[in-house]
C-alpha cells in the first residue's frame, strides 16, 4: 500500500484546461520541482485521461481523480482499480463534491483499492458524512465544504468548527485515518491554519491549476510546510 508523508499537499487538476494533456504534464513537473526543493510531500490527481502521460514523467505520487467501484469485464464507460494500476497510479480520490457516490459503493471502493494496494482519500462534505466515510476504513478522508469550493475563501477560515469537529468525530471511530482539508485553500497562511486546526494536509485546485503563475502560486502555499 502507498503510504504518504504528513503533512501532504493534494494537486487536483480537476477538467481545468490550464491542466489538460500536455499543460498536465508541465503542471505535474511543477508540482514536483517544487516538491523536492521544498523537501513537502506532494501528490497530483490529473484527469484520468492524463493519468498515464503523467506517471511517466514525474516520480511523485499521482492518484486518479476517481474509482468505480467493480471487477474486470462488463463495466463500459467505468473506471477500474485495476487499470489505475496499469496506468501506473499509486491512489484515487474518491466521492468528490462534483462525482458524489454512494455509500455502498464507495466501501466497495476502498476494499478493492486495498487488494489493489491503492490509497485512498474519500472527500466529504460535513462532519456526518465524515464520520460515515471514517467507518469504511480509507487511507484518508478530505472534508471539503462545496459552497467554499474555488471560492477563495478557505474552510480553515470561514468555518474553521468543521476541521476542529470533524477530527474530534472522526478519531472516536477511526483513530488511524488521515484527515485533510479542502475547498478555498488559497494561500500558506491557510495552509497552516488547516494544519494547526488538526488537518493533516490539504486538498486544493484552482489556487495552482488555474493561476497564471502555478509555480509561484505553488511555493507560497507550501512555504510554511518547508522542512
Amino acid at each position: 500500500m502507498t503510504e504518504l508523508r504528513m503533512p501532504v499537499v493534494v494537486v487536483n487538476f480537476k477538467t481545468y484546461p490550464q491542466a489538460t494533456g500536455d499543460k498536465a504534464v508541465s503542471l505535474a513537473k511543477i508540482c514536483e520541482k517544487v516538491a523536492r526543493e521544498y523537501n513537502v510531500s506532494m501528490v497530483v490527481a490529473p484527469q484520468i485521461a492524463d493519468l498515464y502521460r503523467v506517471t511517466t514523467v514525474v516520480t511523485i505520487p499521482v492518484f486518479s481523480q476517481h474509482m468505480d467501484p467493480g471487477e474486470p469485464g462488463r463495466y463500459t464507460g467505468h473506471t477500474l482499480g485495476e487499470a489505475l494500476v496499469a496506468s501506473g497510479c499509486k491512489g484515487t480520490l474518491l466521492n468528490h463534491s462534483e462525482n458524489r457516490m454512494q455509500l455502498a459503493d464507495i466501501e466497495e471502493a476502498v476494499r478493492i483499492a486495498e487488494k489493489l494496494k491503492l490509497y485512498t482519500i474519500v472527500c466529504t462534505n460535513n462532519p456526518f458524512v465524515s464520520v460515515a466515510a471514517a467507518s469504511v476504513r480509507p487511507s484518508a478522508i478530505a472534508v471539503e465544504p462545496p459552497e467554499l469550493i474555488s471560492s477563495g475563501i478557505s474552510v480553515s477560515k470561514a468555518q474553521p468548527e468543521i476541521i476542529t469537529g470533524t477530527v474530534e468525530k472522526i478519531r472516536a471511530v477511526n483513530r488511524e485515518v488521515a484527515i485533510l482539508c479542502g475547498a478555498g485553500i488559497t494561500t500558506g497562511e491557510d495552509v497552516s491554519a488547516a494544519i494547526k486546526l488538526g488537518s493533516q494536509g490539504v486538498l486544493l485546485a484552482s489556487a495552482v491549476a488555474k493561476s497564471d503563475k502555478p509555480e509561484t502560486a505553488l511555493r507560497n502555499l507550501v512555504g510554511p510546510l518547508r522542512k
